[in-house]
């Protein structure tokens, strides 16, 4: 029997969780100081600590004579790095791993590339010299790169002045808006659709709905608009958590149409294109059509909402609820026994 590895960050205790619940053996590769979860959950077999995440590299041999599958999370891409996940890497991964650097803004792989290969809505994107009405910039944090800095701008003049003063308090750096993303900026309100495409049943599903947590935005909504105006703060908008959210059921038919355009679209510019679990993240506007402004072509963070009680919609397909990291598990066994884990990994 396989056993099941990821890095430990994210969404692993979802992953762990479920690869348990199915009789998998579990291993989590830590960092050292991050790995305190990991021993006091039960959820681990073996728990690898390392000084940093790359050294993940070094221990190939390790994972392969425990016969692991790879579960990739956000950490192990950013930590890592693609062309290591992609060259450096031949441990089995579940999922493509060749679509996991699509996750940027930037470069020839993009998201945005999917999302129009797809025909799916996203904000529109401006040069610099070309904004010309309210934008959200989006790029990394001047310290914590991986980090994305987000804020919003009236205009042209607005964003260059907040940029400076952003700048000034060391929040960001000003070299980096050459390439940053600048999108118009949407109103509306904001949804996570889990999704998972099964390889082994040829089926898309959607499992769940979440919502971000983001500090310090949070801490400025519960502000009176009299202390916000006084206090004007500089939103930093990062992420710290989720909440579960439901969507109305006539929005449902638009949600799964995105879904499906979007893994035909994977399967055409990175194939195989999509296996396992995605999320893709959208604004509901007033006429309510759906804005894709994020994407995340493996597992999401905010499954860990739904960790022993599974997704609201997942029921619908299993009869009972079931968490993405079940999911994950559920795929493998079935693959395993089908003889088909070559198809779900790559």
């Amino acid at each position: 029997m396989v056993s099941i590895a990821v890095l430990a960050s994210h969404s692993a205790l979802d992953v762990l969780d479920g690869a348990k619940e199915e009789g998998f053996r579990t291993i989590a590769v830590a960092k050292k100081g991050r790995e305190r979860a990991y021993r006091e959950f039960p959820v681990v077999d073996k728990l690898i600590v390392l000084d940093d995440y790359k050294d993940i590299l070094k221990i190939v041999d390790e994972l392969r004579r425990e016969d692991a599958v790879f579960v990739p999370n956000r950490s192990f891409a950013v930590y890592v790095g693609y062309d290591a996940i992609e060259r450096q890497f031949p441990v089995p991964i579940f999922g493509n791993r060749y679509l996991l650097k699509w996750e940027e803004r930037v470069g020839p792989f993009n998201y945005y590339r999917l999302l129009d290969e797809a025909g799916i809505r996203r904000p529109r994107t401006f040069r610099l010299d070309e904004v010309d009405r309210p934008v959200i910039v989006k790029m990394p944090e001047a310290e914590r790169r991986v980090e994305r800095g987000f804020f919003i701008a009236r205009d042209r003049d607005d964003l260059l002045k907040k940029a400076k003063r952003l700048s000034e308090a060391g929040i960001i750096r000003l070299e980096d808006l050459e390439n940053a993303s600048i999108e118009e900026l949407v109103l509306g309100a904001h949804f996570n659709a889990n999704y998972f495409y099964s390889a082994v049943r040829r089926r898309l599903e959607l499992h769940s709905f979440d919502r971000r947590i983001q500090s310090d935005l949070d801490g400025v909504y519960r502000l009176p608009a009299r202390e916000q105006l006084e206090l004007d703060p500089e939103v930093r908008y990062v992420e710290v958590g989720h909440e579960p959210a439901t969507i109305r059921e006539s929005l449902l038919e638009k949600v799964f149409d995105i879904g499906y355009r979007f893994v035909d679209a994977a399967k055409r510019l990175v194939p195989p294109g999509v296996i396992g679990p995605f999320t893709l993240q959208f604004i509901v506007t007033p006429q309510l059509d759906l804005v894709v402004y994020d994407v995340a072509p493996r597992i999401g963070g905010g499954t860990n909402v739904y960790i022993g009680v599974g997704g609201q919609y997942s029921k619908l397909y299993w009869g009972r609820p079931i968490s993405i990291g079940k999911r994950i598990a559920i795929e493998i066994k079935e693959a395993v026994e089908r003889g088909m884990l070559s198809e779900i990994t790559t």
